[in-house]
């Protein structure tokens, strides 16, 4: 699928389901603007993959913070002078038991992963023209549960709403909002415990993990015009969990 001339925002782009979702944007034509928040020097790495790829730009932008959102949507304007798709991927994640999950910590969470993308909409909507695509990246896991993850299923859970009741109040301007719910994912580093691979290789449908690459086929895919006349819906790329 080419994306040739469309110009992408997407935040959380340097690692883990992001850095795929880069890579396979920046390869399949799309001019890219990213983000990170903390760690440079995924960011630096991302920098030099992107820069053999063509004019795209990595900055640094908290989506928690209002005037960061602001000053993201201003480099699209700046960079590629619009924008044609916004692809909310940022996320965090924590496991604490519901009986001492704190305040502070259902907030953090809720507005990493719900509230972002409240913010990213609303900023970027007014260069978003008929035909934008704009796609969320959830999770599997809004839909059946997990112990001590309360605050984070609750908040991919929001988002389901969020873009089913986007998709009918903006597709009236042509614009379509859909979801990405990926299952359990190797992020590719090392990081994932062995155990805790085995265990959910055995939930799976097709008896493995799945990568960054394969949740890229599905953003590719809404992205494009291909999916031009989807819209509201939540496609699961989880291997049948």
């Amino acid at each position: 699928m080419r994306l040739d001339g469309k110009r992408v925002l997407l935040t959380g782009g340097t690692r883990g389901i992001g850095r795929g979702l880069a890579l396979a944007l920046a390869r399949a034509g799309a001019r890219l603007v990213t983000c990170y928040r903390d760690d440079q020097d995924a960011a630096k790495v991302m920098a030099a993959e992107l820069e053999e790829l063509g004019d795209h730009r990595v900055v640094r932008a908290d989506v928690t913070d209002a005037g960061d959102v602001a000053r993201l949507v201003q480099e699209c304007v700046t960079h590629m002078g619009g924008l044609d798709v916004l692809v909310s991927n940022a996320g965090t994640i924590s496991h604490v038991p519901f009986e001492d999950l704190t305040a502070a910590e259902w907030q953090r969470v809720l507005d990493t992963n719900l509230t972002a993308m409240y913010r990213l909409v609303q900023q970027a909507l007014p260069l978003l023209p008929a035909g934008a695509s704009v796609i969320g990246v959830g999770s599997r896991s809004a839909f059946v549960g997990i112990p001590q993850r309360a605050h984070y299923t609750a908040a991919k859970a929001g988002m389901v709403g969020l873009v089913r009741s986007l998709a009918k109040e903006l597709g009236p301007r042509g614009i379509r909002v859909n979801l990405v719910s990926p299952g359990v994912i190797d992020p590719g580093d090392g990081t994932l415990p062995e155990p805790v691979r085995r265990r959910y290789e055995g939930l799976t449908a097709l008896g493995r993990l799945g990568t960054p690459e394969e949740v890229a086929g599905a953003v590719l895919f809404l992205a494009g015009d291909a999916s031009s006349y989807v819209t509201g819906e939540t496609i699961h790329v989880d291997g049948g969990i």
